[in-house]
């Protein structure tokens, strides 16, 4: 007999409903420490000897008692406000992420419930599609708010998915449709796996927090056209195996058949994707339809959906170089200014990184594109997807300006970074421009397009204002053309460059 979890205690206070209603009335007012009490009584409420038609009911009180604090806690982890301290964004994280691991584990004890044949199993029945949905539901929570912090990520938890989804299964819930939530959509136990295994298989640890959130929105708003099979098909792009604890795979092969396989795609929803991209890039704005719940810059949004759209593509991505192995030291600073110190070192002639802020990473491989690297001083803050970076191989006087692209966390204090090179001969400038002088890195140019990229301050890039600057005893004139990319401190942007004649 399949047995998710085990375990128990033989009573509980919240078996009393006027209990449940004192507590859940007597709440903090604070979310962050009225979410710590009610993952305090799921773990307490999943590990008890009740019924389990008694538990599954104290169990939806607490978790619907905790939706409107989860959404207000996660845009505040998501858009912390200026006078948020790091200890208190830290902790709001942590108390998010927890109540949904609790959550997680508690709806998936009462699955085990029915599995074993519980006592009050039967009595329960009705209730077994919204538990199996709220199970995974809670599931990709956990996962999601794990890829806002590129926490590692535990292939155990897609091993509950998958045990639950394949019981729903075989129950023949899996298209039972639910209210998962009072005033919610209608969903079902299948569409509720396919937002967490589309979501998995997008690869979510390569985007900046808030795409995570956004990307997470989009595949819930599309699931309903996503697809899954038995069988592969072409348009099937990745597949599972509901008898192991794996991660969604590409199907770039097919894997040996077996009965627990199960294929799935976008679906219909991948022209549904392109359809709102090009709204978005037509009105430079989300469209109303797209419940994203909150308002978000149109750039991040567009970047989430292009996003998606590369993942959801029949095509696989594609690396554009060859990775190489290889073994070295690499120092690395960050931020805007750090690379501005560096370039602006002994007039830019010697790489010369300030020890309080550089770290040592190894390079674990390289390409004509960028490195991949193991940081073990991954404590860091600032380690994460879009933050610019300027970094000195072992035993060069050459540097480079690159930009994380991936994150992966391997425990506390170490990750795996994947750096794209943004350019390899950057040159530290002062611009003029509307009265203003402003620094800037003159990145990569192409020559076939007049066109060259410079990295500024955030902000500083100004629609229909020009930049000049003297490079090479020549003044360069920079008529502006786009930004290409914005990170927390710094912008790229794309300029068509003229060299005035004296």
């Amino acid at each position: 007999m399949l047995n998710i979890f085990a375990g128990g205690r033989p009573d509980h206070p919240l078996a009393d409903p006027k209990e449940v209603k004192r507590v859940l009335d007597a709440l903090p007012a604070q979310d962050v420490k009225a979410l710590e009490e009610l993952a305090g009584w799921l773990e307490s409420l999943g590990a008890a000897e009740l019924r389990t038609d008694l538990r599954i009911q104290r169990l939806l009180a607490v978790d619907d008692a905790a939706q409107a604090r989860t959404r207000k806690l996660g845009r505040e982890v998501l858009q912390p406000s200026l006078q948020t301290s790091r200890f208190q964004d830290n902790l709001n994280w942590t108390r998010l992420h927890d109540y949904w691991r609790h959550a997680a584990i508690a709806f998936a004890r009462c699955v085990d419930s029915f599995l074993q044949g519980a006592k009050g199993a039967e009595a329960a029945k009705v209730l077994l599609p919204v538990v199996v949905a709220r199970a995974m539901r809670c599931l990709g929570q956990q996962l999601k708010w794990q890829y806002v912090r590129y926490a590692p990520v535990d292939v155990e938890l897609w091993g509950v998915l998958n045990k639950i989804y394949a019981f729903a299964e075989l129950r023949g819930i899996a298209d039972a449709r639910v209210n998962l939530y009072s005033g919610g959509t209608e969903t079902t136990p299948k569409l509720e796996f396919l937002k967490v295994a589309m979501f998995g298989a997008s690869s979510p640890d390569s985007l900046v927090p808030v795409e995570v959130e956004l990307a997470e929105r989009v595949v819930a708003e599309l699931a309903t056209g996503f697809a899954i099979a038995a069988q592969p098909e072409r348009e099937l792009l990745y597949w599972t195996d509901l008898g192991r604890a794996t991660a969604p795979l590409r199907s770039l092969r097919e894997p040996k058949p077996a009965p627990s396989l199960r294929f799935f795609g976008p679906g219909g929803a991948h022209a549904a994707l392109a359809v709102l991209i090009k709204r978005t890039e037509g009105a430079r704005e989300a469209p109303a339809s797209l419940n994203l719940g909150a308002s978000y810059d149109p750039e991040a949004v567009l970047g989430a959906l292009r996003h998606l759209a590369v993942y959801w593509d029949r095509e696989p991505p594609e690396r554009r170089h060859p990775r190489h192995s290889v073994r070295s030291k690499l120092t690395v600073t960050h931020g805007f200014k750090g690379v501005l110190e560096v370039l602006g070192t002994n007039g830019g002639g010697v790489l010369e990184f300030d020890p309080a802020s550089a770290e040592n990473w190894t390079v674990e491989n390289v390409s004509a594109g960028g490195f991949g690297a193991l940081a073990r001083q991954a404590k860091s803050e600032w380690l994460k997807v879009g933050a610019l970076l300027a970094l000195q191989p072992e035993g060069g006087r050459n540097w480079v300006v690159g930009a994380v692209r991936r994150v992966t966390r391997l425990s506390k204090d170490e990750a795996r970074v994947g750096i794209e090179t943004l350019s390899r001969s950057p040159a530290l400038s002062h611009f003029s421009g509307g009265g203003e002088n402003e620094p800037g890195v003159l990145l990569a140019a192409a020559p076939e397009t007049g066109e060259t990229s410079i990295a500024l301050r955030a902000g500083a890039f100004v629609r229909g204002r020009n930049l000049e600057a003297e490079v090479g005893g020549r003044q360069h004139v920079y008529l502006p053309q786009q930004v290409d990319e914005r990170g927390e401190d710094y912008e790229i942007a794309r300029f068509r460059e003229m060299v005035r004649e004296s």
